[in-house]
């Protein structure tokens, strides 16, 4: 029982950021970033592991924001170009170093990961990216969940149950127009919880969430197994419990893996270290003048609290991203075993992170990442082996094989050995079969489907751990003019509840905007100070479009041209439908 449960739950998001009005627009950078270096990249992952038949199980968070942006054409296109500049970009600093022994590698890995993206983006997924995970979530490799329509944060908004199930409906739409299927799990932005959330979630057939350990620790009744068993609210939604610890081995910016002195230096980048007069064309279409943005080519190492960095060695930094893989999942075994005196069942351990960490923010967290998977499933086949091999030994001597991993029932079938337990090879092998169990969150419902009822405290994962990452002097005055449109979208649905054509459209089209100026990622930027101005810019336009809205339908006149052009703009959530803003009878 020792070797207890892991679930990996990455949670993949970007704020949707669409300017077709710009030939290029230099937000829209975030979502070619994070495809080049996190997404495009895990599906790499996907095919070698699923080559190699190697079990992956992994629940994925696809906000609904993230889907519309990798289901756009327009935004394809962009990419292609973007591709194609990081690629010239590549060719330059392959011919600027080709006799830099130190750097000149790193040059041809660049291009190389460039040209890989563009060759499965365009040739092997042809820039269909949303069918890729859904070839993995169809054949049960993966598990899909969704979030809010725009990741808002749900607890700043308990006193509007209309638009929290607004939020909640509008996402389940998006999920069942890119996968097909309703989904199983929902991911709570930021893991903002509050009770009640319960009810809108469970209304909606939602049968899990997450939810952080304080959260969990502060609720009634208290746990008994603390973090390492999920609980289950008064109606039966079951909230999985964030494991703290294993948050702090990549969250934590002095002792997390992330900060390793031998990774590569996130912020050294040679946007801001070669002559403007090189590297200035590479950045003009996204800049003016003088500015300077991140390009992603970095050739340094973290190298310690220092200035003077050392070069990025390839090698070392793949070689201690699987050493750290190696440690997490001992780590999370001691956990296990530890908590197992205490527990009634194999301790389970959720670790949830933003999918963008892995490539993007931690350069060789796909590495990390892949070799967890793959020390697992090999010390899993060990833990078979051994047993066979006991079972085997046993019934030459005339002794009684008994049923474990890799043993067979009397009818020839497989015998089933309860998930977790450690095989009598591992346990005079304490490294072979000791590892936790990778599953996905749905397999481990399936297996405990009953666990303790305990209603959990409101909470986030921010700084903090409640609410004042989205309310504080940076960002407040954001939310009067929210719930002024959240209050008129409301008035609008009940006094408008059955209209059709272009009455219709419009309405749908400010719902659009009550979703888009009610993302959290706006609030986080102005707190932060990153991209500020474009996050208050979000805010009005989004403002500013629902009022003209709101407008024409009280003086019964119409801009078609206009709503025509926001429509084609502001173009997520398809299906939608205003009168989910109606009132809850």
């Amino acid at each position: 029982m020792e070797s207890g449960y892991l679930a990996l739950v990455l949670n993949a998001h970007l704020p949707f950021v669409r300017e077709p009005d710009y030939s290029h627009f230099l937000e829209e950078r975030w979502f070619f970033e994070a495809l080049s270096e996190s997404y495009l990249p895990l599906l790499r992952m996907f095919r070698k592991l699923e080559a190699d038949s190697v079990p992956f199980p992994l629940t994925l968070s696809l906000s609904p924001t993230l889907c519309a942006m990798l289901g756009d054409k327009t935004l394809g296109e962009r990419y292609m170009d973007y591709l194609g500049g990081q690629i010239q970009l590549a060719a330059a600093e392959e011919k600027r170093l080709q006799n830099d022994p130190v750097f000149s590698p790193l040059a041809r890995l660049y291009r190389d990961l460039y040209e890989q993206d563009h060759d499965d983006f365009e040739g092997l997924y042809g820039r269909d990216i949303l069918a890729a995970f859904d070839y993995y979530y169809k054949r049960g490799k993966i598990e899909i969940i969704t979030s809010a329509a725009t990741h808002a944060f749900l607890p700043a908004y308990r006193n509007c149950p209309e638009v929290v199930s607004a939020q909640i409906e509008a996402a389940l739409v998006a999920h069942r127009r890119a996968f097909g299927k309703h989904p199983a799990g929902f991911w709570l932005p930021h893991l903002g919880w509050y009770p009640g959330l319960e009810d809108a979630l469970h209304a909606y057939n939602i049968q899990y969430t997450i939810v952080t350990t304080r959260g969990a620790l502060l609720g009634e009744p208290t746990p008994r197994s603390g973090s390492f068993a999920p609980l289950q609210c008064g109606n039966g939604l079951t909230a999985f419990v964030r494991d703290a610890a294993a948050s702090d081995a990549l969250w934590s910016a002095d002792s997390g893996y992330p900060a390793d002195p031998l990774y590569r230096e996130f912020y050294r980048d040679i946007g801001f270290d070669l002559p403007l007069d090189y590297i200035g064309p590479y950045m003009a279409p996204y800049t003016q003048g003088p500015d300077r943005i991140f390009t992603g080519f970095k050739y340094y190492a973290i190298s310690g609290h220092t200035d003077d960095k050392k070069p990025y060695d390839i090698e070392a930094g793949r070689q201690r991203a699987m050493e750290h893989a190696a440690a997490f999942l001992a780590d999370r075994s001691a956990e296990a075993a530890a908590a197992a005196p205490h527990m009634e069942r194999p301790a389970l351990m959720v670790c949830p992170y933003d999918a963008e960490l892995f490539g993007h923010g931690w350069f060789e967290g796909q590495i990390w990442l892949e070799s967890i998977f793959r020390q697992a499933a090999s010390a899993g086949a060990a833990a078979s082996a051994g047993a066979a091999a006991s079972a085997g030994a046993a019934a030459s001597a005339g002794a009684p094989a008994t049923a474990g991993a890799g043993a067979t029932a009397a009818d020839g079938t497989a015998a089933a050995s309860a998930p977790g337990t450690v095989s009598p090879a591992a346990e005079k092998n304490p490294a072979a079969g000791t590892l936790p169990q990778l599953l996905t969150l749905s397999e481990y419902t399936k297996l405990y489907p009953e666990n303790q009822t305990s209603m959990p405290e409101f909470s986030s994962w921010s700084e903090g751990g409640y609410a004042e990452v989205w309310l504080d002097g940076t960002n407040d005055w954001t939310y009067r003019h929210i719930f002024r449109m959240i209050e008129r979208m409301i008035e609008l649905a009940e006094r408008f509840p059955e209209e059709s054509g272009l009455r219709e459209r419009i309405l749908d089209q400010a719902s659009r905007e009550v979703l888009l100026v009610m993302g959290s990622d706006w609030p986080l930027l102005m707190r932060t100070g990153k991209s500020a101005g474009f996050a208050r810019g979000r805010i009005e336009d989004a403002a500013d479009n629902f009022d003209k809205i709101y407008a024409m339908l009280c003086s019964n006149t119409v801009d078609t041209e206009w709503i025509t052009h926001l429509e084609k703009r502001n173009n997520l959530f398809p299906d939608i439908n205003y009168r989910m803003f109606r009132k809850k009878r």
